[in-house]
């Protein structure tokens, strides 16, 4: 497999050494912030002018992808698979014998992959790279992935429950762990990755906290997380039923103090931990391929299928133990919901946040 990033990644802004008046100083940490777009979302009129104004399968099928699909699920309720926490909101099994919650994060996976231009992570890295965390490894595709780039680093996969794949090169192992717990760990890593957790954490200030305890000194964590408070440019979503729905998904993650919008909140919690040259990368991920701009259409046209074969895992326990609906209420809810998805003339997205960071070299000994 070919280097997921490019040979010579590009270099994070030295750390001043220490004179005598900045000895006792705290690191610096300073943030280059970066928008990957400008201004409004571009749409394409064409898209949105060809005769229907409902987006058909044969329309999503040239972007779509096989998909991979096994899980081993512990609980079920409503007729889906779940973990065995009762604290993760999202199902992570199938319906009628089909792995729809696997293969939507093997989806995303691919998502991100797109949306970073084939690149698994933009840290600047070095080759030499030896210790490797993957926080929350879903499926653990990156992990694989990372692992067979870096086939002399030691890469270990954590997560709640055993949904990885068996394809593991010998330099990865898989572990289960609640990340909230305190990590077990006695050596740091030279790397810590973190992504998609929205909706998963009560304390996102004390993992970071954690994640930055483990890191080696010099060595880098990065981060990429949702804003899932749905956006639209012009209009377009504003008194729909989707719009009350993407509002009320947030609003029952919050009332579980599960934060479903972490990204936006991601970089200050490093600067407090510690981290010093913060990068801060904000991308768009539009819902539907409605956008002009080829990237955002291909984007979007991924997104909008794993939006629609995720809404029943997204809604139906936080719409039913939290917001208080009936099964029967939310089953009636999600064909209307998957319609307005569909639509055309509705230009929503969302954003991702990529934020990363250096543990400062601990200093020299007196």
């Amino acid at each position: 497999m070919p280097p997921s990033n490019p040979s010579s990644p590009p270099k994070a802004a030295p750390i001043p050494p220490a004179g005598p008046e900045t000895q006792s100083a705290a690191p610096q940490t300073q943030t280059t912030t970066i928008h990957t777009h400008q201004g409004p979302v571009g749409v394409d009129e064409d898209f949105i002018d060809d005769g229907d104004s409902a987006i058909g399968d044969d329309d999503m099928s040239s972007y779509s992808t096989s998909l991979v699909s096994s899980v081993l699920s512990k609980k079920t309720e409503y007729g889906r698979n779940y973990h065995a926490y009762v604290k993760v909101l999202y199902s992570s099994g199938d319906v009628n014998g089909i792995h729809i919650e696997r293969d939507r994060l093997d989806m995303t996976h691919h998502i991100f992959k797109i949306m970073l231009h084939g690149k698994l992570y933009e840290a600047p890295i070095t080759k030499d790279v030896q210790r490797v965390l993957d926080v929350g490894c879903g499926t653990g595709l990156w992990a694989v992935e990372f692992a067979d780039d870096f086939p002399s680093a030691q890469v270990l996969g954590i997560d709640l429950q055993p949904i990885q794949t068996t394809l593991v090169p010998p330099n990865l192992k898989f572990e289960i762990d609640d990340v909230e717990d305190e990590f077990p760990y006695k050596e740091t890593f030279d790397f810590i990755h973190c992504r998609y957790l929205a909706y998963s954490i009560k304390d996102w200030p004390r993992l970071v906290k954690q994640i930055y305890k483990h890191t080696t000194p010099g060595g880098y964590a990065e981060f990429l997380d949702y804003d899932l408070d749905y956006k639209c440019d012009d209009g377009s979503l504003d008194n729909t039923l989707m719009k009350d729905w993407v509002d009320n998904l947030p609003r029952a993650g919050r009332m579980m103090g599960r934060d479903p919008s972490p990204g936006p909140s991601i970089e200050p919690w490093m600067r407090e931990a510690g981290f010093t040259n913060i990068v801060h990368k904000k991308y768009i991920l539009p819902v539907g391929p409605w956008p002009k701009d080829k990237h955002l259409k291909m984007l979007g046209a991924y997104n909008h299928i794993m939006v629609s074969e995720g809404a029943e895992a997204f809604t139906l326990r936080l719409f039913i133990k939290v917001l208080g609906w009936s099964h029967e209420e939310v089953q009636v809810l999600l064909p209307q919901v998957k319609k307005e998805l569909k639509n055309k003339k509705i230009h929503s997205y969302i954003e991702l946040h990529k934020v990363w960071g250096q543990k400062p070299e601990a200093p020299a000994a007196v």
